[in-house]
């Protein structure tokens, strides 16, 4: 059997997408998967390192990977109104000088440049940490991501702005934020496969949205059942199993490259 070494995030919508897949209950022609789960940053920084087969990554990080993966064209994080929220401690004055962001090659720090560019100073740091360092007056800001984005307001902070808002104000397009990967060295009939059986895995999801809770529960940071509903709801659509003309399109006017 060939073993495919396979790194995504512990959040909901990737383990809600792979849940199938990794306790073979679809068609996986063969191919066993090994799962490693990584906070993004990580994710985007193996990819980088050319650590693994298979990645969840940053849309933002495709171009510094390219010449080593291929990006797959089921298994994105991409749609409408799921942009990451810059936010600041309640009742703060002045401008946003110093703000935390989910790492450095991010989408999420990739359009904090691009739609904040006053902004003088983006420091990195773990995703889960960076509400409780604004509320704790660490930093001006902070961008949230994953489930961080559905709980900000029970701390003192506010919404700045939307940056999915944003982004879909100036580009009309959806927002790429991630999406999966297979080392082009793996070669054509591998990447076939394993978008195969990633699409027939979301299929799965998406006609059984249960199976998957106790899977999701083992690795979400946010275990309310609402909150994952919610999460899963907003990431995870129609261009998880496909990303289309509209996705595509989007991905290369992010990165200013041609996505096929």
């Amino acid at each position: 059997m060939e073993k495919v070494r396979l790194a995504i995030s512990p959040c909901p919508n990737d383990t809600f997408m792979f849940h199938a897949l990794v306790h073979g209950l679809v068609d996986c022609e063969g191919l066993a998967f090994e799962i490693e789960y990584h906070d993004i940053e990580e994710l985007n920084r193996g990819a980088i390192a050319g650590e693994v087969d298979m990645s969840k990554v940053s849309c933002a990080v495709l171009p510094a990977i390219t010449k080593e993966y291929s990006l797959l064209d089921s298994g994105a994080a991409l749609g409408r109104g799921n942009g990451p929220l810059l936010v600041q401690r309640k009742g703060f004055q002045g401008a946003l000088k110093r703000v935390a962001v989910p790492g450095e090659y991010t989408t999420a720090n990739a359009l904090v440049s691009g739609l904040f560019p006053l902004i003088d100073e983006r420091v990195p740091m773990l995703f889960s940490e960076i509400a409780e360092a604004v509320e704790r007056g660490d930093f001006d800001g902070g961008v949230l991501i994953h489930e961080g984005r559905f709980v900000y307001e029970r701390r003192n902070l506010e919404l700045v702005a939307d940056l999915g808002v944003e982004w879909e104000r100036m580009t009309d397009l959806p927002l790429p934020l991630g999406g999966i990967v297979v080392r082009k060295s793996l070669g054509a009939d591998l990447k076939s496969k394993v978008e195969r059986i990633l699409r027939r895995s979301i299929e799965y999801a998406f006609a059984h949205p249960m199976a998957s809770r106790d899977y999701v529960k083992q690795h979400a940071r946010e275990l309310e059942d609402d909150v994952i509903d919610k999460h899963i709801a907003l990431f995870v659509n129609d261009f998880s199993l496909s990303l289309g003309p509209d996705g595509r399109r989007a991905i290369s006017y992010l990165t200013g490259e041609i996505y096929e």
